[in-house]
């Protein structure tokens, strides 16, 4: 786990040393047990080191193969990298490392670009091919490992967060009217390849882009399950599909258990991580370390489950630790948070991640996390009216449910200059749903949440919260091959039993009942869901700021609405408004975007 950047020059000039190492500094969060720069001809690298894999030097970064025909920055693990190494070394490969880095360079030299299709891990890199000066960049296939891009004229700059571009300088910071309509339409979610600043892309999930010395670049999509029901499945009943569950995501969780240091897990004591450690004790893992956080009351709404997750340490018997944050850290710690934000994101959890993350850094530097399974197992409460509907119907259905607003909506708003004409939130999810490969209408919808909407909200903020630490999460619930499983997965058996219901039954067979049974949950910081004291002066403080003035994104008279009734006003899908609206002034002028 670690930061990497670059640059590479399509105009005969030398890339901007300085601005690459302006951009690796900028990632030192994620990196900071080391750094690493490298240049040759039209391109330059830059690395942080998070040690998890070969602690030595030897598995420094950027790093040349063993023959000098390729150069490469790495984010992330490669879990299966110990028998790919075995593999290569079979077929004539040399290694000085242990590092899994040094397994990719080897696999790309082997396989080319396909190399990809065999890893199983999470991951980002760069790859320089001396032999044709070509660079290829790559990204895993759940998008679990960020990879942004900032093109120009002559140039491109790549890097693992956006405020690293930043960093380096020469962007255009002029707001994208599309991805602002889906930020404000899906929950601040923004799908690949944009992001909020025209001048700011990202590489899509399981993507490589290969990128020729003229600057032409061509990207393939390598991976995309089926949604619909396989023959190789056929005649499966219910105990057998959540054998095959449980044996899968058993799988998942013993493959992010490679490290050569502690991996811990994040307990909150729902089901999702609550059979991560059981899976683990079920391995044999002993004094395993978990971590839970709690915050404080308000509102009337509690703050903290500690009561399911200390169950589930007595259970197991776990080195339990946890954390309960008083309100007035939430505010404090508001600004590190949305510091660390690659792009602005309004659940109430971030700050959540980033408290737990700050506190679980000084014990481990990995953990497993249960992010994904809702999304994998059908376990939001939307499903099943999405089940309900013909393929036809499912795209106004999927917007009744999912959408925070609907255009009708932005246009009372958002000023007319900053509104797109088109409903773009509307038509992405209609030719989403349209596409092959979803059998019902409830797979359609999997899929869509599975592979963008996943990708660009939870996945993303763990991401960031965890790695403004120095800390990695892994998530077992979006291994690949538990994905393509549950995507065969039988629409009526993700959603039994109110929801997950497979996985359910699967923890019936290792929790206690209480844990599976509960109700559903989630990281509540009611100090943010109700606009407490510090946390509502900061949100006035940023609507009202000069540079929100002069941006003019929202109409005066509804910034007047939500702060005369700072708690009154909801999405759709039951967001605070109000935060929705200022967390993308506050985001904006935290990273210096006036």
């Amino acid at each position: 786990m670690c930061g990497l950047s670059g640059e590479i020059r399509f105009d005969g000039r030398a890339p901007d040393l300085a601005a690459v190492g302006r951009m690796t500094d900028r990632l030192a969060d994620r990196g900071p047990d080391g750094q690493g720069a490298w240049s040759r001809g039209a391109v330059a690298l830059g690395h942080r080191r998070l040690k998890i894999i070969d602690l030595s030097d030897r598995g420094a970064q950027p790093m040349t193969d063993a023959r000098g025909e390729v150069t490469g920055v790495f984010n992330g693990c490669v879990y299966n990298y110990p028998q790919l190494r075995e593999e290569l070394r079979g077929l004539g490969h040399r290694f000085e490392s242990t590092s899994d880095t040094e397994v990719v360079l080897n696999a790309y030299l082997e396989w080319g670009t396909a190399c990809v299709e065999r890893f199983r891990g999470m991951f980002a890199f760069a790859i320089v091919d001396h032999r044709t000066g070509r660079v290829v960049l790559a990204r895993d296939r759940l998008g679990i490992k960020p990879l942004y891009l900032a093109p120009a004229p002559g140039r491109l700059r790549f890097a693992s967060s956006l405020p690293a571009l930043l960093a380096a300088g020469d962007v255009d910071t002029s707001l994208d009217p599309v991805a602002l309509h889906q930020y404000l339409s899906w929950h601040a979610t923004v799908a690949a390849p944009r992001t909020v600043l025209n001048g700011v892309r990202k590489l899509p999930p399981a993507t490589v882009r290969v990128i020729e010395p003229d600057g032409n670049h061509r990207d393939h999509r390598y991976w995309q399950p089926s949604y619909t029901r396989r023959a190789e499945y056929a005649g499966m009943g219910a105990d057998e599909w959540r054998d095959a569950v449980l044996d899968a995501l058993r799988t998942a969780v013993r493959r992010r258990m490679v490290s050569d240091v502690p991996v811990g897990v994040l307990l909150s004591g729902g089901l999702d991580s609550s059979l991560i450690v059981a899976l683990l004790a079920d391995e044999g893992q002993r004094d395993l370390m978990t971590f839970s956080v709690g915050f404080e009351a308000e509102g009337g709404e509690e703050g903290d489950e500690f009561r399911y997750s200390d169950l589930v340490a007595r259970e197991f018997g776990t080195d339990h630790r946890r954390l309960m944050v008083p309100s007035e850290r939430v505010s404090t710690a508001l600004e590190g948070a949305v510091a660390a934000m690659s792009e602005p994101m309004i659940s109430h959890d971030v700050v959540a991640f980033y408290l737990l993350s700050e506190q679980v850094s000084r014990e481990v530097k990995v953990v497993q996390s249960g992010q994904g399974a809702d999304e994998v197992f059908a376990g939001y409460h939307w499903y099943p009216r999405l089940a309900e509907v013909s393929r036809a119907d499912e795209p106004e259905r999927y917007a009744e449910t999912y959408f925070d607003r609907s255009h009708a909506d932005l246009a009372r708003i958002l000023r007319p200059e900053v509104l797109p004409d088109e409903d773009f939130s509307g038509r992405f999810v209609r030719e989403h749903m349209a596409a092959p490969g979803a059998e019902t209408a409830l797979d359609a919808a999997l899929r869509l949440d599975t592979h963008v909407m996943l990708v660009d909200d939870p996945v993303k903020r763990v991401d960031n919260m965890t790695m403004a630490w120095g800390l990695e999460a892994r998530v077992p619930f979006l291994d690949h091959e538990l994905v393509e499983l549950a995507a065969a997965c039988p629409p009526e058996l993700k959603l039994a039993d109110g929801g997950k219901g497979v996985l359910k039954e699967a923890g019936r067979k290792l929790l206690p009942h209480e844990v599976v049974d509960r109700p559903k949950g989630y990281f509540p910081v009611p100090a943010i869901r109700h606009m407490a004291g510090p946390v509502l002066e900061r949100v006035r403080e940023a609507l009202q700021a000069p540079e929100a003035k002069r941006r003019g994104l929202f109409r005066d008279e509804y910034v007047a609405e939500l702060l005369a009734a700072p708690d009154a006003h909801r999405t759709r899908r039951g967001a605070n408004a109000l935060w929705q609206t200022a967390l993308l002034e506050i985001w904006l002028q935290t990273h210096g975007i006036r």
